[in-house]
């Protein structure tokens, strides 16, 4: 799964995801994209799970930017521990993802009707609404 190697501050504030996205909302490297459509926390293991069904359908074929990385740590307090005594440990991370954020791209050598399903089908695995986007239609 996919952490940072290194933090600067080791338990810091949570992420801010709402409102629309300044930057990252244009399809840089492939020919279709994977837009967020609302703004939420994703983690780790569903950036995971999605990277897994888009290429094995796709079985290794063109080529899957990823671009979004879980870079904020959220912290948890272990069960039945009484309020207080600080903030917990480090738990899993998550990527702050905004409104209108490219989450995935697909470029390569690849049908147009492929690329379609496999995004349709990382799409379920991620707990936001998102639409598939062509190169050039993004808004």
């Amino acid at each position: 799964m996919l952490q940072p190697k290194q933090m600067k501050y080791r338990k810091p504030f949570k992420p801010n995801n709402q409102g629309k996205a300044k930057r990252g909302t244009k399809i840089n490297f492939g020919e279709y994209g994977l837009q967020a459509k609302a703004g939420a926390w994703i983690t780790a293991r569903q950036i995971e799970a999605t990277r897994i069904a888009i290429t094995r359908y796709l079985k290794r074929q063109g080529e899957l930017y990823i671009r979004i990385f879980p870079q904020h740590p959220m912290t948890k307090k272990p069960l039945e521990v009484r309020m207080g005594k600080g903030k917990g440990s480090v738990d899993h991370y998550v990527a702050n993802v905004k409104e209108g954020m490219i989450l995935f791209e697909l470029g390569g050598d690849i049908l147009e009707a492929d690329a379609l399903e496999a995004l349709r089908l990382g799409m379920h695995k991620l707990p936001i609404q998102c639409k598939i986007v062509k190169k050039g239609e993004e808004a």
